[in-house]
């Protein structure tokens, strides 16, 4: 039972993203997490705090409008304590010239107590590199920004 209370709420999520909810993404994750997503592009990076995921989904959601998941496979271990679950898709999208763009890729997360510790995104960074050059090009500056990262932490000398 515990499994498919998971996947409903995986589900959910990207149906969330596919609606343009993404207010609804961020609240997942609890307040110590890791947000990777390999590669060098404007959506690469890893953040561990809220503030900086928000910011990254924010990007995404400015960047990629329209994107739209097609989930294909769904694979769910471990319980409530330790969860480990994987979400398979394929993506689409429209680029700034109206051209189609898509990818595809896995989601890792692990969850604790239902909250995201960790989300571990794996796709065709090629290619989601190209896709940020060619929008950049079409005049769209934050698809070549620097990766979201968290903001570094003054550490005062004297202590």
């Amino acid at each position: 039972m515990y499994h498919f209370i998971v996947r409903q709420k995986l589900r959910r999520a990207f149906a969330d993203i596919n609606a343009g909810r993404y207010e609804r993404i961020v609240p997942q994750f609890a307040a110590k997490h890791r947000h990777i997503m390999h590669g060098d592009h404007a959506l690469g990076g890893e953040r561990t705090t809220v503030a900086a995921t928000a910011r990254w989904y924010a990007r995404l959601q400015r960047l990629l409008p329209d994107l739209r998941f097609d989930v294909q496979t769904i694979a769910i271990a471990g319980w409530p304590w330790h969860t480990v679950a994987m979400v398979s898709w394929n993506d689409q999208f429209t680029l700034p010239d109206g051209s189609p763009g898509n990818n595809q890729g896995v989601h890792v997360f692990t969850l604790v107590w239902g909250r995201v510790t960790a989300l571990v995104v794996h796709c065709d960074t090629g290619r989601l590199t190209a896709y940020c050059v060619t929008m950049g090009g079409l005049g769209l500056a934050e698809a070549t920004a620097a990766p979201i990262r968290d903001t570094p932490v003054e550490v005062d000398p004297r202590q």
